[in-house]
């Protein structure tokens, strides 16, 4: 099922909108839903991280279990080098 939607844009957008659409050979419409999506997706993704956040300060809150400065200081340097680590968890 699709549902319309409307959006007002001022002119300078919308003539941004449209000769981008042309450069890319796709319709205004499609760099719509396009940058819609995205936008959805990354918003979507910040709200899971900001409730997995929450749930750990929750849980730190409740039990005092934290995680050791030294791990984090290994896991920051190791970072920094370059290489590509996980969050640690805590023990």
């Amino acid at each position: 099922m699709s549902i319309t939607q409307a959006i007002k844009l001022d002119d300078e957008t919308n003539n941004r909108l449209k000769a981008l659409a042309q450069q890319r050979s796709r319709s205004a419409h499609w760099l719509l839903r396009d940058a819609l999506q995205r936008y959805l997706a990354e918003e979507e993704r910040y709200e899971r991280e900001k409730a997995e956040d929450l749930a750990e300060y929750e849980n730190y809150l409740l039990t005092g279990n934290a995680i050791a400065n030294d791990t984090v200081v290994s896991w920051l340097n190791e970072l920094a080098s370059g290489k590509k680590t996980v969050w640690p968890k805590q023990k």
